[in-house]
C-alpha cells in the first residue's frame, strides 16, 4: 500500500473556507430569486431581463466560490470589484427606487423603513467582508488565470 504525502499541500485558511461557504450561499440565494423582479442601478427589471440578470449574477457568485476554493489571485480582485459594485448598486437602489415602485413590482405592501434598514445592514456587512478580503490578500496564492 502506497502512503500519500499531503504535507506539501497548503491547507486553506479558515477565513477562506468560511468566505467560500458564504459565496456558495449567495449563489444559492441568487438562483432562488429566478423569475422575481431584479433591482439594478435604480431600475426594477422584470421578465426575461430579470432572468438574464439573475443568471449572470449566479454565474459570478459561482465563479467567486470556485475561485475562493482555489485561492486564485484573480478572485481577490473580482471579490473587491463585485463587493464594491454591490454596495454602490444597493445605495443607488435605495435612493432611486420608491416604495410605490417596489410595491408595484412585488405586488405587496413594503415597509420603507424596514427596506432601508435591511439594505444598510447588508451594505455594512459587505464592506466588512471586503475589508477582510483586502486585508488577507496573502491567502490568494494561486496565480493561474484559469479555474480548471
Amino acid at each position: 500500500m502506497e502512503e500519500i504525502d499531503n504535507d506539501s499541500e497548503e491547507r486553506r485558511p479558515l477565513g477562506i473556507v468560511l468566505l467560500g461557504g458564504l459565496y456558495l450561499f449567495f449563489f444559492m440565494l441568487t438562483v432562488s430569486t429566478f423569475g422575481q423582479p431584479f433591482p439594478l442601478l435604480g431600475a426594477i427589471y422584470q421578465g426575461r431581463a430579470a432572468e438574464v440578470l439573475v443568471f449572470a449574477d449566479s454565474l459570478i457568485c459561482l465563479y467567486l466560490f470556485l475561485g475562493l476554493m482555489k485561492r486564485q489571485v484573480l478572485t481577490w480582485y473580482l471579490l473587491i470589484g463585485y463587493n464594491t459594485f454591490e454596495v454602490v448598486n444597493t445605495l443607488i437602489n435605495l435612493m432611486g427606487i420608491s416604495a410605490g415602485e417596489l410595491e408595484k413590482a412585488f405586488g405587496q405592501p413594503v415597509d420603507t423603513r424596514g427596506v432601508a434598514v435591511d439594505n444598510l445592514s447588508v451594505m455594512v456587512a459587505i464592506l466588512l467582508l471586503t475589508a477582510f478580503v483586502y486585508k488577507h490578500r496573502g491567502y490568494f496564492t494561486n496565480r493561474s488565470k484559469y479555474l480548471f
